[in-house]
């Protein structure tokens, strides 16, 4: 068989990454030259650039192969380790623990969290279903050990969040496929599209307390997405819903990227209180504080969020990458930016990256499908830089065991 050249194997990559099939085209939102994404294929092995003396310590958590989350169905050969698997390494790239899953299952988003007090491992087990995941939440104790599978009731997990809250419940994203009116978006009368579904569990009895779903609440003219009639098996994804969280008094902070926008929620109520950015933003958005296809949305204090934003409009890139910091005030309605933080690579994800605050106000984090994984001090130095073969949906540094 003929071997193919390497840029229309990159450009088979690039294309997959960025969801081609996934029957949507996004708006673009700002003016900018076309940019491919950076390239998505790394170092054969975990590979250590940076390790600056005085940062935090710890062990870092990461999954290794292609996210679930990333619509590549076909990993070509001699591209390094691309197994499915859990691990922990340390600084200098010793792996001291992994777990791999069965051939033909996926894992993802894995790391450490704090369960009935006591340090657990936990992570997403499943099959990926095109840019997004059907299967379990795992919560594990520190040697590996399963203490609990967790799905919402009539939902599978997918693969962007499991979050354990202190009061001992679980935040996870469901993808549910329904059938809609699409008109309003070009597509048929009698359609389908893949609704989001936020729900919140109580983790002991493995009750479902309260769901929520995108659709119900956000009408399908607020997506970046448009429907294009491609066909196949993919289905329409208006709101792709990435990360959650709880605010400082309890409500949902919940990210869209298909909406390039965040939304609070009043958690007893399902009432919308908010939005930052997209295209109906109930806050001014200010200079610097627009974010495109955007993941990892958390609070970094009462009044700012953090995000990860990857800056990115299917396959045109609005710039580079980033983690920022975004000052929001509801009540005058207003949004500035704080600290923007960029690899010094520049490097450009087409998709995943989160952003972890460490103590001493250092920064970490993956940088998604530009397979790196970072640690930034206060001052924005880069104090570590790591590059994967393939890249990593999500990385943690922590003490283990």
């Amino acid at each position: 068989m003929r071997k193919r050249s390497t840029p229309r194997l990159l450009a088979i990559l690039t294309a997959a990454i960025v969801g081609l099939g996934s029957a949507v085209t996004c708006a673009a939102t700002a003016q900018a030259a076309p940019r491919l994404p950076t390239n998505p294929i790394g170092t054969p092995t975990y590979t250590v650039n940076v390790n600056k003396p005085g940062g935090p310590s710890g062990y870092i958590f990461y999954t290794t192969g292609w996210a679930a989350a990333v619509p590549l169905p076909v990993v070509p050969r001699g591209l390094g380790n691309t197994d499915q698997s859990a691990v922990i390494v340390d600084k200098t790239g010793r792996v001291v623990w992994r777990y791999t899953v069965a051939q033909g299952g996926s894992i993802s988003n894995f790391r450490t969290q704090t369960y009935q007090g006591r340090k657990v491992l936990t992570w997403w087990e499943g099959s990926g279903q095109g840019g997004h995941g059907a299967g379990v939440d795992v919560i594990a104790d520190t040697r590996g050990h399963i203490i609990k599978k967790i799905t919402p009731a009539g939902l599978g997990s997918d693969v962007h969040e499991f979050r354990l809250t202190p009061d001992g419940r679980a935040l996870i994203t469901s993808y549910h496929q329904v059938s809609a009116d699409l008109t309003s978006v070009g597509g048929p009368k009698h359609g389908t599209l893949l609704d989001c579904v936020a729900s919140v569990v109580d983790v002991a009895s493995g009750r479902t307390l309260t769901e929520w779903s995108a659709l119900q609440h956000i009408p399908l003219t607020a997506s970046a997405a448009q429907y294009t009639g491609l066909g196949g098996a993919a289905t329409f994804d208006p709101f792709h819903m990435n990360s959650i969280v709880l605010d400082p008094v309890g409500n949902l902070l919940i990210s869209f990227r298909n909406l390039n926008a965040a939304y609070n929620i009043d958690a007893r109520t399902g009432q919308i209180l908010w939005s930052a950015g997209g295209k109906h933003s109930s806050l001014r958005m200010g200079p610097g504080t627009d974010f495109f296809g955007q993941h990892d949305v958390e609070y970094a204090d009462p009044h700012t969020i953090r995000l990860f934003d990857n800056n990115i409009n299917v396959a045109t890139q609005l710039g580079d990458s980033s983690i920022k910091w975004i000052r929001l005030d509801p009540t005058r309605r207003t949004a500035t930016l704080v600290r923007r933080q960029a690899h010094p690579a520049g490097l450009a994800t087409a998709a995943t990256g989160n952003a972890q605050a460490l103590a001493d106000g250092y920064t970490f984090g993956s940088w998604g499908t530009a397979p790196h994984i970072s640690e930034f001090s206060p001052s924005g130095e880069m104090t570590y830089d790591a590059t994967l073969p393939v890249g990593t949906y999500r990385a943690y540094l922590d003490t283990w065991p």
